[in-house]
């Protein structure tokens, strides 16, 4: 395995300033994602109080269920201790994982945990919170397979129809099995197949819900890391959560209002963050009759769904909190604080998203007389293996060139050049010569009549139609001729720049360990990695 530090054109202007500690964004922001802001936040948490008995107790429950290694029930346990903190960050529930930077947020959440464990000499536990709460099926219910050099979606056929929360949606085993079979009928077997295969489907028939599933795949990749893993839609955290509801219920005017205020400057700044918010949001949910509810505030200040499915008045939404806080969930705005709340939070670990709407929620913390812990960036990976790399070395293009733009550019200008001249020089050069031929029948026709000037001009048109038509056909026999050299151009665009977008967004890790197997994974969790770096390219 070869690791090399590259740098990608990443879009968002926020993140970009945010890496480089630019002091309008890092206003924003109580801590600066360093060792020093790691001190600084060790001595603020100090000052706070947690359930740790209850929160140990509960986790130890929740991991144990899912079969959890000894490492993590290990470190479940240090949790008791008032010295220890956790590097936290979370993902939906996706299938096998889901896309790359979940397992790329994970190696991250335990490389950050154990580098200031180290440093801070401090017992640091890393933990990854499953957003069980969330409730758009569609978005996890699916991954992407390369087949035939195209990525192609495959989804479970298990259609739900309200909104309830994933971690209330029961497993069609049925369905899930079938889509296995398939996922794994278009992989190549390699001599990892056949045990890959074998502990999915332990995972699957142990599993009574999508995030049992997710949390017992997890623990199959990462088995001697002690990562602990958190439902957020469990009740049972939901009891832990309790107190928080009402803080945030009794504090929701001043918390909305600060986040509307901080989002307008954010964009009168020129940046642009994923995250829209009104003054009337309460920012949080309500779960009634399966549905999960997004609640707003009116100008009687009642609990209202956004659709006015309920209305709520301030002292029954306070009661939900007190008796049945598991009614009530988390929304992007609030779900930070809440994890902060129940963790003794050293750092969380985000996504360029996530660190992008972030940047809004400092008053909000603020609103409850706490601070936002330090943010550090995930790690981001592009993986290369032995076939990428010599179809870049055969069409001598930079690994980080398909990366950042694909290959579409390359494929034609490598087409036009088999043919000798180039079909499009060709092409153009006739079409000037027809136009230079064609204009004293432009001018006679424009000098005669004004509608046959227009007629004239459109001759001109239907014969330029023509060229470029007989200039597509050329190209789609040239297509055939060489499609086998061609279809190299489309495997590196579908495996560095799968549908415009980096690797990570697209690819689950299922074709790499097939492949490679668990090892290339432990490795990369064992490796030391720097967070100066905003990507990196490893060659397997």
């Amino acid at each position: 395995m070869q690791i090399e530090p590259v740098h990608i054109e990443n879009k968002n202007q926020f993140i970009r300033d945010y890496r480089n500690n630019e002091q309008n964004v890092m206003r924003h922001f109580d801590y600066t994602a360093s060792f020093k802001g790691m001190e600084e936040r060790v001595s603020e948490l100090k000052e706070r109080e947690y359930q740790r008995e209850e929160l140990a107790t509960t986790l130890y429950e929740m991991n144990k269920q899912w079969d959890a290694p000894s490492d993590t029930l290990s470190r479940i346990e240090m949790l008791r201790d008032p010295n220890s903190v956790v590097v936290i960050g979370g993902q939906q529930a996706g299938l096998l994982t889901g896309p790359l930077y979940t397992i790329n947020k994970v190696i991250s959440i335990i490389q950050l945990a154990r580098e200031q464990e180290r440093l801070l000499n401090i017992p640091v536990i890393p933990v990854f919170w499953i957003a069980g709460e969330d409730h758009d099926f569609a978005e996890i219910n699916h991954v992407y397979l390369l087949n035939k050099n195209k990525m192609k979606k495959h989804t479970i056929n298990h259609y739900i129809s309200d909104k309830r929360s994933v971690s209330n949606i029961e497993i069609d085993e049925e369905a899930v099995m079938d889509w296995l079979e398939s996922l794994f009928e278009s992989l190549t077997e390699t001599s990892y197949t056949k045990d890959l295969y074998v502990k999915v489907k332990n995972c699957l028939r142990k599993s009574e819900t999508y995030i049992d599933f997710f949390a017992r795949v997890i623990f199959q990749l990462f088995d001697d890391e002690g990562i602990v893993l958190i439902d957020s839609g469990d009740a049972r955290i939901r009891n832990l959560e309790s107190e928080y509801f009402m803080k945030m219920i009794d504090h929701q005017h001043e918390l909305s209002e600060g986040v509307y205020q901080s989002s307008e400057i954010i964009r009168q700044e020129g940046y642009s963050i994923s995250l829209d918010v009104e003054r009337d949001d309460a920012h949080l949910f309500y779960h009634h009759n399966s549905e999960r509810i997004l609640l707003k505030r009116n100008e009687a200040g009642e609990w209202v769904g956004k659709q006015n499915e309920v209305r709520l008045t301030t002292d029954a939404i306070r009661k939900i909190a007190e008796t049945t806080p598991e009614n009530l969930s988390n929304n992007v705005v609030t779900r930070p604080i809440m994890q902060d709340l129940v963790f003794p939070t050293l750092g969380f670990v985000g996504g360029p998203g996530e660190i992008s709407y972030w940047s809004v929620l400092k008053p909000a913390f603020e609103v409850l007389n706490i601070k936002m812990p330090p943010v550090i960036p995930r790690l981001s990976f592009t993986y290369i293996d032995r076939k990428i790399e010599k179809l870049l070395s055969r069409y001598n293009i930079p690994s980080i060139d398909v990366i950042n733009k694909g290959v579409d550019v390359q494929k034609v200008n490598w087409l036009m050049a088999k043919s000798d001249p180039p079909v499009e020089k060709v092409a153009n050069e006739v079409k000037r010569i027809i136009e230079e031929a064609h204009k004293p029948l432009r001018e006679i026709a424009g000098q005669l009549q004004s509608d046959l000037g227009d007629l004239a001009d459109k001759n001109l048109f239907y014969l330029h139609r023509e060229i470029e038509f007989m200039e597509g056909r050329i190209l789609k026999t040239l297509e055939a001729k060489y499609e086998k050299e061609l279809s190299g151009f489309d495997l590196l665009n579908e495996t560095l720049h799968p549908l415009g977008g980096l690797q990570e967004r697209i690819w689950n890790p299922i074709p790499f360990i097939n492949q490679y197997g668990l090892s290339f994974i432990k490795q990369l969790t064992k490796e030391t990695w720097s967070y100066e770096h905003d990507h990196y390219l490893v060659r397997l």
